[in-house]
């Protein structure tokens, strides 16, 4: 999210599995265990909020019963307190390690402190947290957020390079506090604002949903009539205002260029029906880049303090040649 990794660790990110999604907002086991060295580990998953959670979710799941790990799962239903009930919960059953993916960047310490006297370490998985004392938790596992919205806005350079004309932007943001909103918005305003025919006109939560992202386009349809570009900050948010531009009349991909994040399957198909114009990829398969690092992180093995994915774009004529070998 915030600093790039070097080349030497990305050349040793392991290959990911795919996966499904953990729906209600209690806690679930899964997983075999492995022994006298069999781990527990309580993951507390943000919620199940777009398909790309939905296959994140999974492959924690089912790279854990593949690694032998004894997974206590809980969906917090994109709600901070759920989080922390959760934690504390782990905290009471003395799992081996927490994992979980913040539904916010803020409010983290007092109970990270508390699991660090329990000494039972933390991971979080790909989402950050802004605490100063990075001691509370022992690597951070993810996306880099920044990076993300900085090639989004290096896409939108180079397609309107011969442009002098405004560009008017509107800009689907994810859920409000929570790294990859922040993130995204921070790297794409980063690229464009050394132009100043590029004007983000309005920008808004969408909340990472299909439906809210719909119900904001209509809005931004409503009040801004002169839209050339979407940045939304997820395809299921991009899909959703796809459902409202055509409802207006408007030809999404023509009329109303448009920029997603993730390249989830159903975003990949709008891509190459030439519905979205360009995807960054953010990879959900995190499960089994999770479990090696808990094994090292369990046994006191050091571990890096940033594990960055390495992941790619896609251009519609690119979705069209990958689409069929996608997994999630």
């Amino acid at each position: 999210m915030f600093k790039r990794i070097s080349a030497l660790v990305l050349a040793g990110l392991t290959a990911m599995a795919v996966a499904s999604c953990g729906g209600g907002g209690g806690t679930t086991s899964a997983g075999t265990g492995g022994g006298d060295d069999s781990i527990t580990m309580g993951f507390s998953q943000v919620g199940a909020e777009s398909g790309w959670r939905t296959a994140n979710t999974k492959s924690v799941q089912d790279s854990a019963k593949n690694a032998g790990i004894t997974l206590k799962f809980s969906d917090a239903q994109q709600k901070q307190e759920n989080q922390i009930k959760a934690i504390r919960s782990y905290i009471q059953q003395k799992v081996d390690i927490i994992a979980f993916s913040p539904v916010v960047e803020s409010g983290w310490d007092t109970v990270l402190k508390e699991a660090q006297n329990a000494k039972i370490p933390v991971i979080l998985t790909d989402r950050a947290v802004d605490s100063k004392d990075t001691s509370l938790y022992k690597t951070f596992l993810g996306s880099d957020f920044i990076e993300e919205g900085k090639k989004a806005g290096q896409w939108l350079v180079e397609e309107y390079k011969d442009t002098k004309d405004p560009v008017n932007i509107v800009e689907l943001q994810g859920t409000t506090g929570s790294a990859p909103a922040n993130d995204r918005k921070a790297g794409f305003a980063e690229v464009i604002q050394a132009d100043t025919k590029f004007k983000i006109v309005a920008s808004q939560t969408g909340d990472f949903t299909r439906a809210k992202g719909k119900e904001v386009m209509e809005a931004f349809l409503k009040s801004t009539p002169d839209i050339d570009v979407l940045y939304a900050h997820n395809d299921d948010m991009g899909l959703g205002a796809i459902e409202a531009i055509e409802g207006a009349g408007k030809v999404p991909g023509k009329d109303i260029k448009i920029i997603t994040v993730d390249a989830v399957k159903d975003g990949m198909q709008a891509l190459a029906d030439g519905k979205i114009n360009f995807i960054v990829e953010c990879s959900p398969l995190l499960g089994p880049q999770l479990m090696d690092l808990a094994k090292k992180v369990v046994k006191g093995e050091q571990v890096p303090a940033r594990v960055v994915t390495e992941e790619t774009t896609f251009t519609q004529e690119q979705a069209k040649q990958v689409l069929s070998t996608r997994q999630y």
